[in-house]
């Protein structure tokens, strides 16, 4: 097992490469995929969630086929609409509007595209609600607003998904709403608990990702946590968590990777209720810390997935961050050997040296990131061991991915393997292209009388399942260590 926490430990030995050459955390963790450090146009650093640069004034948005928040300015006025905006510095170039949502409790920033010359006029050609960005185009329904508290968890939750969908996106992993796919785009619905009705449950069903409001409540969050003995749980990791399930039905279940992740993480036909009621009621097995990532991936396969996918993303998100900002590990000292070719599902892998490479680099960056919590007093900032068996599950999530961006940009066939590396741009406007389609509404809200009809409480309900129909029914998704 490769421990995470260089607590109690001797000295470990110096760190190397997988070619046994001295490597720099710069080294092996390579660029990021997507930068997290971005710049206004006099110099100051911004952020993701920054709309207007504190130091010079400058409107701030994030436009997705940059990837990033970028600085505004104001469009000619001649022939375009108030508040229009285009990327500083691309004066004549592309048009961009505040998403609806700027001005609301969602504080969202992120920018809506304006119409082009032969464009389709219906925003449906976007992936997008009227008015609304992509991110906020995903929410089909929001709180009751109503309820005074209901505004804050809303912008929460937003925040949390606008992180997530624009690490997908850098990803070149396929976001289409149902705006543009009604029978198998994601859609987001986040509830809260309505007095009398059926307590809200976080989970996936058919590209529908429910979040139990109060969960963005940090004192709920932190009981709930405690009450289940996790070591983690925030709403980005609910959201990576379930988003798993989503990209499994996509990627995984119609496509010859099925054989390969039966071998992996076991056989997904076995029963889904049956599993996790045996789970709930007589604990994980005794080792499960040796052969999965939480205790809860040890219920049943979809949850291994969901549980490692989500990891995964923990990971190259962290990462990406950390090089963004130049954080380095060189000296740190680690309290067991790193990973190993032997620990690769496929050691031989075109791929596989430079996978290996960054995983040993995330094990060193954990280790200073842990260190930096605990000079705070605070709990670990990665509380996990990764276990050298999750090892090749974590190397099949990343040649999943990796083909996808692959084949979204090129039309590469499924089993091709190549380690072409894609341009993330194009690869973002690939994942947001799909078909026009007509346009559904805009977020709903949460009534407070939600459940008192079949088909509003059944929406209050959700649950995970999967393409496959062997199970009857739809199942809940329980309380991941996430």
């Amino acid at each position: 097992m490769n421990s995470l926490s260089n607590e109690g430990g001797s000295p470990a030995r110096p760190q190397e490469g997988s070619g046994g050459e001295s490597h720099s955390l710069a080294a092996d963790l390579r660029a990021p995929s997507i930068s997290r450090a971005y710049q206004c146009q006099c110099g100051r650093p911004i952020f993701l969630g920054n709309s207007q640069c504190l130091a010079c004034g400058t409107p701030l948005g994030f436009v997705t086929e940059q990837l990033g928040v970028v600085p505004l300015s104001l469009a000619d006025a001649n022939g375009v609409e108030v508040d229009t905006f285009t990327v500083f510095g691309d004066t004549g170039g592309k048009t961009w509007h505040r998403c609806t949502n700027f001005s609301t409790a969602a504080g969202c920033n992120w920018m809506v595209p304006g119409p082009r010359d032969g464009d389709d006029a219906s925003d449906s050609a976007h992936n997008l609600a009227p008015g609304l960005c992509l991110s906020c185009s995903a929410t089909r329904t929001i709180p009751d607003l109503s309820v005074e508290s209901n505004g804050t968890l809303w912008r929460k939750l937003e925040q949390a998904k606008r992180r997530l969908l624009s690490q997908l996106l850098a990803l070149g992993l396929p976001v289409v709403t149902r705006h543009a796919d009604p029978v198998h785009g994601l859609a987001f619905d986040f509830l809260g608990n309505v007095p009398g009705g059926p307590h809200v449950l976080t989970g996936h069903e058919n590209g529908v990702i429910t979040l139990n409001a109060e969960e963005a409540e940090d004192a709920v969050r932190e009981r709930i946590r405690a009450e289940m003995r996790e070591p983690y749980r925030t709403l980005v990791g609910h959201f990576r968590h379930e988003i798993g399930h989503y990209y499994w039905d996509l990627l995984v279940f119609p496509t010859p990777w099925l054989e390969d992740f039966r071998a992996l993480f076991g056989d997904e036909r076995a029963d889904y209720a049956t599993s996790l009621r045996t789970h709930y009621e007589n604990g994980p097995p005794a080792d499960w810390a040796v052969r999965f990532v939480t205790s809860y991936a040890s219920s049943h396969p979809w949850e291994d997935w969901a549980e490692t996918w989500a990891h995964y993303l923990h990971m190259a998100d962290t990462a990406d961050t950390a090089m963004s900002f130049g954080v380095d590990a060189q000296n740190v000292e680690l309290a067991s050997d790193l990973f190993e070719p032997a620990d690769l599902w496929q050691p031989d892998h075109p791929g596989a040296m430079k996978f290996l490479d960054f995983l040993n680099g995330w094990v060193r960056l954990t280790n200073v990131l842990n260190e930096l919590s605990r000079s705070m007093g605070q709990p670990d900032y990665y509380p996990f061991v990764l276990p050298r068996a999750t090892v090749g599950k974590l190397q099949f999530i990343h040649q999943v991915i990796t083909e996808q961006r692959q084949r979204s940009h090129t039309g590469a066939s499924q089993n091709e393997e190549t380690t072409t590396d894609v341009p993330l741009e194009a690869a973002a406007e690939d994942a947001q292209s799909a078909a026009p389609a007509p346009l559904a509404a805009p977020a709903m809200v949460q009534s407070s009388n939600q459940s008192q009809t079949k088909t509003q409480t059944q929406t209050q309900q959700p649950f995970f399942q999967t393409g496959l129909q062997q199970n009857q029914g739809m199942f809940q998704d329980g309380g991941q260590q996430r």
